[in-house]
């Protein structure tokens, strides 16, 4: 350890976690880059895959591949069993009541854009209103900015103070009579900051307003049960969580989805079709149009046993260790400035630096072989909240060491030193 972190509380241990025994699963992050040894920091963008998930997906394609539900042989069978018990899988992990509420889709992008075309377009008229907060990725920002401008509804935005926590007290004056649905996120991308979600899904209930949880920043890493939030709609991806790419997940309560029109047409979203007339499946293939992404979906289910494996709670306390280290580090060092210092948050220190600019710190860090994200992240409005242009972004996972977010502090001191 060098001398600038002497002073500093090495993060404790919780339960015997054991990063570097969990390191040897992951072999995306046994390299080197530019000469030295990879920091993967940018695991809010995208995590590492556990070699228990690339051997899932090889298994797939090297002996089930065949597509579902359509065929009567045995490859197709197994698929199929592959694919529906990814399906009980997902649905135990978030605690559903039915695989019927749970979905399918690309990511929680797609998710969100189902539920704003097929939701939003059959409960949203004009005047009507949608809340989201300050905080919201713009895959929370601009489908709903789109169905109000095609229906005349209003988008209004719950404030958020220096700090990146929602201003609470604005939030019950936003809802009235004409909200018809209140989208928020339940971790921010570029703040980090945890949302009192469960409070404000009991405020809007109150008013009879469902509510949509983005949960792409939390189900890697907090315990989620969507019955316990009571959540109208919850979305999230599978390649923040362990899993592969391409796959996402939407719940939503029975109740609401058998009234939504489907989302596409298309193969297995039917049950019988003539020039004249279709009749839809039933739930929830009522919208999962076309092959669906098969090996993603088991790779995702893999995932969350290796998650659940681990345990959740041990994972949240092992990241919090390391986010109070990283912050600790990152304040010590003179002209950076933490953007997001929320009194609740996860493992994301999005910060900037005196005299350089987020992009060209980031090039310098990937040169220590130190990898964060530098940009909008996908918040402009978050950037534009708090007066700067972009920021950079290192964001923890499971993984991650001490001595990584040493690495990190240590290539930001360098760095410095070269635009002084």
């Amino acid at each position: 350890m060098s001398a600038t972190t002497r002073a500093f509380r090495i993060p404790v241990n919780p339960a015997g976690w054991d990063a570097e025994r969990i390191r040897k699963d992951f072999p995306a992050l046994h390299q080197e880059v530019h000469g030295k040894p990879l920091v993967y920091l940018d695991n809010a963008a995208t995590s590492q895959k556990p070699q228990v998930v690339i051997d899932a997906l090889t298994a797939y394609y090297t002996r089930d591949n065949a597509n579902v539900h359509r065929g009567v042989h045995v490859l197709s069978e197994r698929a199929t069993d592959a694919y529906e018990g990814a399906r009980e899988r997902i649905r135990r992990h978030l605690n559903a009541a039915s695989t019927r509420e749970i979905v399918f889709v690309r990511q929680a992008t797609e998710a969100i854009n189902l539920v704003m075309a097929s939701f939003g377009r059959t409960v949203v008229g004009a005047g009507d209103e949608i809340v989201i907060s300050a905080i919201e990725h713009h895959a929370n920002i601009v489908p709903w900015q789109m169905l109000c401008q095609e229906k005349g509804a209003r988008l209004k935005v719950l404030p958020v103070d220096d700090r990146g926590d929602l201003i609470m007290d604005e939030y019950p004056r936003l809802l009235g009579p004409r909200t018809r649905l209140v989208a928020i996120t339940q971790v921010s991308n570029a703040l980090g900051t945890i949302t009192p979600i469960k409070e404000i899904i009991e405020v809007a209930h109150r008013l009879n307003i469902p509510v949509l949880v983005d949960g792409a920043q939390a189900v890697p890493h907090q315990a989620v049960d969507v019955r316990e939030l009571d959540c109208d709609f919850y979305v999230f991806s599978g390649h923040k969580a362990y899993g592969p790419t391409g796959i996402g997940v939407l719940y939503g309560k029975e109740s609401w989805l058998e009234r939504m029109p489907p989302y596409q047409g298309g193969g297995d979203m039917i049950k019988m079709v003539s020039f004249e007339k279709t009749i839809y499946n039933d739930l929830p293939y009522k919208f999962e149009a076309g092959t669906p992404h098969i090996a993603g979906a088991i790779g995702l289910a893999t995932a969350l046993d290796y998650l659940d494996g681990l345990g959740l709670d041990a994972v949240g306390a092992w990241e919090h260790e390391l986010l109070v280290y990283g912050t600790e580090l990152l304040q010590a060092v003179p002209g950076l400035r933490l953007i997001g210092t929320a009194r609740r948050k996860a493992g994301v220190l999005s910060f900037v630096l005196d005299g350089v600019h987020a992009h060209d710190l980031g090039t310098i860090l990937d040169q220590h072989g130190v990898a964060v994200r530098a940009g909008h992240h996908c918040a402009m409005p978050v950037m534009d909240r708090f007066g700067v242009p972009a920021t950079v972004r290192a964001s923890l996972g499971l993984y991650n060491t001490p001595g990584e977010v040493e690495a990190l502090s240590s290539a930001v001191r360098t760095a410095q030193e070269i635009f002084a």
